[in-house]
């Protein structure tokens, strides 16, 4: 039986509301979770997701598991998804990367009485059109125009948007969003770089070539962040080109420490993991709830407030 969520309007309070669920668990019960990414395994942003659910794990006593297509193939996902569902795990953590493709696979877990949590992509109002807990991440759209707003504020006119995932919409929605923010039209000044470092670094290097009245490059993650930042060694632009990205990691913060980059986009990935795993399993053991959704970004990351960014960055930040 499908069950009544209830959705708050804004996150004003992380306040624990009851609402009619399934049984309740004991805290010594052996609950399961599965969670779903879609990043392929050669993007190692992720690994800070991986060490959210293992941290929430041990801590709340639940077994999480954490499942991607190799590839980033969307396709793929669904089908992993559809096969965590036919397990009967306690509940489901996913990205909604692709409404298209997997709000499918997604509703028929919720119709089977799969708990799920829309985590890190997709909408809050996506999340409660498929019956989800809650939704926890970033709004990318948002995030991309709060983006070029700042650029715009800093004299950028035109950029490179660097998409090395192009076949998740809400990669697209970074750069228009960015571009929206600037007031201009996207255009041509996205690229499909791949995922093939080399590669991205070669794509880079001649499309600024081809272009080199280009005032900024924004790049989606380390994946495309860290070869810009081998284009940019190369041609002697390092410094002189406006470089903001999204996302954190070691090479990037590397990058934001020496002028290099501008800005990171911190989304905290850490606590879309975290964060979904400790309020599944206070749901499932109390029947307790927050009544709102988690906006864990945007929020820029510069040279003058590194501290513990540094420290942490591509483990926890």
């Amino acid at each position: 039986m499908k069950r009544i969520v209830t959705w708050g309007l804004a996150l004003s309070a992380m306040t624990a509301l009851p609402v009619m669920g399934p049984q309740m668990a004991q805290a010594d019960d052996d609950l399961t979770y599965v969670l779903v990414s879609h990043a392929p395994d050669s993007d190692s942003w992720w690994n800070t997701i991986k060490n959210g659910i293992a941290l929430a794990g041990d801590q709340m006593g639940v077994r999480v598991d954490y499942r991607n297509p190799p590839t980033g193939d969307l396709a793929d996902m669904a089908r992993i998804i559809d096969q965590a569902a036919a397990a009967g795990p306690d509940g489901i953590i996913t990205t909604l990367a692709d409404f298209d493709v997997l709000s499918g696979p997604i509703q028929a877990a919720v119709d089977a009485g799969v708990d799920v949590i829309i985590m890190n992509s997709g909408t809050p109002e996506q999340a409660r059109d498929l019956g989800a807990l809650m939704y926890v991440g970033q709004p990318e759209y948002d995030a991309g125009l709060a983006a070029g707003q700042r650029a715009k504020s800093d004299g950028v006119g035109s950029f490179l948007c660097v998409n090395h995932y192009i076949a998740s919409p809400s990669s697209t929605e970074r750069c228009q969003g960015f571009a929206d923010g600037l007031g201009v039209d996207l255009g041509d000044q996205m690229i499909d770089s791949g995922q093939d470092p080399a590669e991205i670094k070669n794509k880079v290097l001649a499309y600024l070539s081809a272009h080199p009245e280009t005032d900024a490059i924004l790049t989606l993650g380390p994946t495309s962040a860290n070869p810009t930042l081998l284009a940019l060694e190369e041609n002697g632009l390092g410094g002189e080109i406006y470089f903001g990205t999204f996302d954190l990691g070691a090479e990037i913060v590397k990058g934001i420490k020496s002028g290099v980059i501008a800005w990171g986009i911190d989304q905290q990935p850490f606590l879309q993991a975290y964060l979904p795993v400790v309020v599944m399993a206070n749901y499932h053991r109390f029947g307790v709830l927050p009544g709102n959704n988690i906006n864990s970004g945007p929020g820029f990351v510069t040279a003058d407030g590194l501290g513990k960014v540094e420290q942490f960055a591509g483990e926890y930040r």
